[in-house]
């Protein structure tokens, strides 16, 4: 999927150079692909201002802003150095840095270690309670890329790792758990079964062929309409958080235009081909940002 140059280094072969190991580690953390970044981001957001009830503080913002990027970055390096045996046999991966010799399992370790350290070292300005549950976020991010090889709902972990941003944000903000947090943090594991399902259906024939696991191989023929109904679910849940939070119009149109991105979805999905597949994991990006400047527009227009 990528159109970067391909750079096949076999290990010890040749001595890399600086630009090829800068190179390395940018495409090991996926600095030149955002999207990861950005799904994580949304749902962090939303729970930011509905928790600040408008007006979160910005310090605590910026912390959630960089700690996500550190995470998902950090999630990156790890995901690649347990798959390091499988992506070279998967077209969509076989050029990720690990399979081509250009990055080490060891550097990708460390990086591993040094992202999730310095994005601890963030969290330590929060309260007590939220550097606690920081941990549980480490967890499931460690955890996640493991997953594939002993159950098809890799998926599921993703998007409990995924989602754990929102818990922490009411923490960090409020000091309290209510309940519209976690109607929003299973509005998030659900949103991230959908995106990750129409991610894994891109590699669904490679994944049969090397035995790996996930949702798009579990649902087989059904897929579309499992997902169809976890779209569902995902705006049924976010209707009852803004009632909750006592939302308006704006708040209501951002979820009727995420809706109608899901109908693009399905479309994109129909013939279950690779590229339209990964056409509508990109696609949630832009569910995630209308779903926030509609919330942003209610809190500025009441």
């Amino acid at each position: 999927m990528s159109s970067q140059t391909d750079i096949k280094i076999n290990p010890g072969s040749m001595k890399r150079t600086r630009r090829q190991q800068l190179e390395g580690y940018i495409r090991l953390i996926r600095l030149d692909k955002p999207i990861g970044i950005l799904l994580l981001l949304w749902p962090a957001l939303w729970a930011l201002w509905l928790a600040g009830d408008g007006s979160p503080r910005w310090q605590v913002v910026l912390i959630f802003i960089l700690g996500v990027a550190l995470m998902r970055s950090a999630g990156c390096a790890i995901n690649d150095y347990a798959d390091r045996h499988i992506d070279g046999h998967v077209k969509r991966t076989c050029n990720r840095p690990l399979a081509t010799g250009l990055v080490s399992p060891r550097e990708a370790v460390w990086i591993f270690v040094l992202l999730s350290l310095t994005a601890f070292g963030l969290v330590l300005l929060l309260s007590w309670e939220t550097v606690l549950m920081s941990v549980v976020a480490l967890f499931l991010a460690s955890l996640y890329p493991f997953m594939k090889r002993y159950t098809h709902l890799p998926q599921l972990v993703l998007g409990m790792a995924f989602g754990w941003a929102i818990p922490m944000a009411y923490m960090a903000l409020t000091g309290s758990l209510p309940t519209i947090a976690w109607i929003l943090y299973l509005a998030a594991v659900v949103w991230a079964l959908v995106y990750d399902t129409e991610y894994a259906m891109v590699d669904r024939e490679d994944d049969l062929r090397i035995g790996v696991k996930s949702t798009a191989i579990l649902f087989g023929e059904n897929d579309r309409l499992i997902i169809g109904v976890l779209q569902l679910l995902m705006v049924g849940l976010l209707l009852l958080a803004g009632q909750l939070a006592g939302l308006g119009l704006p708040y209501h149109l951002g979820l009727a235009l995420a809706a109608l991105l899901f109908v693009r979805q399905q479309y994109l999905i129909r013939e279950r081909d690779p590229g339209g597949s990964f056409s509508a994991f990109l696609n949630n990006n832009c569910v995630g940002m209308v779903i926030f400047f509609g919330l942003l527009l209610d809190y500025l227009l009441t």
